[in-house]
């Protein structure tokens, strides 16, 4: 048996900065995020090779005294927190006290700061485990921290490491969301010795122009909204101006970048009445909130947070950004509901309008197969219905479609009455099962499409689709940059191959980017595929034949769960001849 032992501090080391660094972009993050906590006004970011050869960030913030700089690189040693209470109402963007000692761990780093009262600059470097002693040094006041040649010490983490086109992407997106965060900062960005960024210290409308584009910044809703010591500021899409990707989406929680469940979900219902599920807004947007009602100590990371009361934090945002996108052009204004209110049908103003409802059916056609795929064999037996007498004791339990209704429903009537069935919802379900069976069995079957579609696409995205390849595969997808900001989908899962290849491309990547390619077919395998099928399934107002409606019903009759969609909806309602007797008040 193997004696316990305590592990040397370089291993120590070694271990956590498994947690913190986990690529370049990473130890760029705590470096940027350690010169914001200084009181740094001009920071100065130098990379090359991606960040794998060099990341030097220097700064003009209050530097660090000479007695100080060995504590600075040791783990668990910070300036930032001193008891539980300070842990408990953290301010600062920095707080564990293990970045420096985690990237000074697997790199060559080396260390100069000056505070503004010393006559001089003091440095030191690390290697290996090994720290020189301070020396004196030239420099103005304030640091400047170098990390070369990342996990050198470490060849089993470096070889996963991506193209150094792939590596700057993910550094230029860290770059992006903290220049973001502060807008009376000056930043200035360098790869390999060439200028990427040169952002002036500016208002903060200015700042989010400079990032997200100025076009952005000038169709956007202003977001100002504050209310039971919670604020939200910042810029939101008009849903009339936004685009298919989520790659310009940044919501910060007390200067954090942060990816939140209940903020997310709050969003999404805000523009749910007004956008199409398959567009996505871009953003950024700040919350203010005391410090004690939420918690940031949740991954060494720092891009969680967790509120205290997560249900007042989520109706905040949703009336804060329902209430803006109401007072902008093209949408339904409504009066002001207070904080934490449902807003009530009764009072914002809604004027019901009767529409047209259509019922009918489409003429015959051959489209059962482009739509739903191979038709079952029990399909076949009722091509040529169109209104079916009450089938027999043996008829299938969905019955035979009638027709459909206002281009949403379908009308069928089974031996118990009458079905109505959401096809959309339905056809969901279907095609999410079989993309569950598929890739279960490691055999998500690849369409290539005979003209690839090219979408515009930014770094990160190409970076992800160049980084992933072999997820994308396993999903059935074929995706290739073709210049720096584009790419191209050359092919696509069977099952989705009427999708719009490329917004289904944009969500698979968007996935991807956000959780990781490992957490994308673990933990959120199944909302992936959910995503996926919604794509493809048949939409409101698509005519369909009654061959097409009665083989989407022997579909659901082969399908398991299909009485639910994705998302918990029943798929189909049945209505009993008692009850339309009752109904007409037949037999009284």
């Amino acid at each position: 048996m193997t004696a316990i032992r305590i592990l040397p501090d370089l291993l120590i080391n070694q271990i956590a900065a498994g947690e913190v660094v986990e690529r370049p972009a990473a130890a760029l993050k705590e470096l940027m995020e350690n010169s914001l906590d200084a009181g740094a006004t001009e920071i100065s970011v130098h990379l090359a090779a991606g960040g794998t050869k060099l990341i030097r960030v220097s700064d003009n913030g209050s530097g660090i005294p000479r007695e100080e700089l060995l504590l600075a690189v040791s783990r668990h040693a910070t300036s930032k927190i001193t008891t539980l209470e300070d842990l408990e109402r953290i301010r600062s963007l920095g707080f564990r006290g293990e970045a420096l000692a985690s990237i000074a761990a697997v790199s060559a780093l080396k260390l100069c700061s000056r505070t503004l009262e010393a006559k001089h600059a003091w440095s030191l470097s690390v290697e290996n485990g090994s720290i020189s002693e301070p020396q004196p040094a030239a420099q103005e006041p304030g640091t400047s921290i170098e990390a070369q040649e990342l996990f050198f010490n470490t060849p089993a983490r470096r070889k996963f490491l991506r193209t150094d086109a792939t590596e700057y992407a993910h550094c230029d997106e860290v770059f992006r969301r903290v220049a973001l965060t502060r807008h009376d900062v000056g930043f200035r960005l360098q790869h390999n010795a060439r200028t990427q960024w040169q952002l002036k210290a500016q208002d903060h409308a200015g700042r989010i122009g400079a990032i997200l584009g100025e076009d952005f910044a000038a169709t956007a809703v202003s977001v100002n909204e504050s209310a039971g010591g919670i604020a939200l500021t910042g810029l939101s899409a008009l849903p009339t101006a936004v685009g298919g990707g989520r790659e310009a989406q940044y919501f910060f929680v007390n200067g954090r970048f942060v990816r939140d469940k209940v903020l997310a979900h709050a969003l999404r219902q805000a523009y749910q009445d007004v956008l199409h599920h398959d567009r996505y807004p871009a953003y950024a947007l700040f919350l203010e909130i005391d410090p004690a009602r939420v918690d940031v100590n949740v991954h060494p990371t720092k891009s969680e947070v967790r509120f205290r009361d997560s249900q007042a934090v989520h109706q905040f945002v949703f009336h804060a950004l329902a209430r803006a996108l109401a007072g902008s052009a093209g949408t339904r204004a409504t009066s002001n509901p207070t904080p934490f209110e449902m807003p009530s049908p009764a009072r914002d103003g809604f004027v019901p309008v009767q529409h047209r409802m259509p019922l009918g059916i489409a003429q015959p056609s051959n489209v059962y197969q482009t739509l739903f795929g191979n038709a079952p064999a029990a399909q076949a037996a009722f091509t040529e219905t169109v209104a079916a007498p009450l089938p027999s004791g043996d008829a299938p339990p969905l019955g035979f479609a009638l027709a459909q209704l206002c281009g949403v429903y379908i009308l069928a009537q089974n031996e118990h009455g009458l079905v109505i069935i959401d096809m959309h919802a339905a056809h969901e379900r279907i095609v999410y099962e079989k993309l569950k069976t598929q890739l279960d069995a490691n055999r998500i079957a690849m369409q290539p499409l005979l003209i690839p579609v090219v979408f515009h696409a930014d770094k990160l995205d190409v970076a992800t689709a160049e980084e992933h390849a072999a997820t994308l595969t396993s999903l059935g997808f074929e995706i290739a940059a073709t210049s720096p900001t584009s790419l191209a989908v050359r092919g696509v899962p069977v099952a989705l191959q009427n999708a719009d290849a490329g917004a289904l491309a944009r969500d698979v990547l968007g996935e991807i980017r956000e959780f990781g390619a490992s957490r994308v077919l673990l933990e959120r395998r199944n909302e992936l595929l959910s995503t996926m099928a919604c794509h493809t399934a048949v939409r409101a107002n698509r005519m369909l034949t009654v061959p097409e409606m009665n083989g989407l019903l022997r579909d659901m009759e082969a399908t398991e769960r299909s009485g639910q969609c994705n998302h918990g909806r029943p798929t189909w309602h049945q209505i009993s001849l008692p009850e339309l007797d009752r109904l007409f008040m037949r037999g009284r």
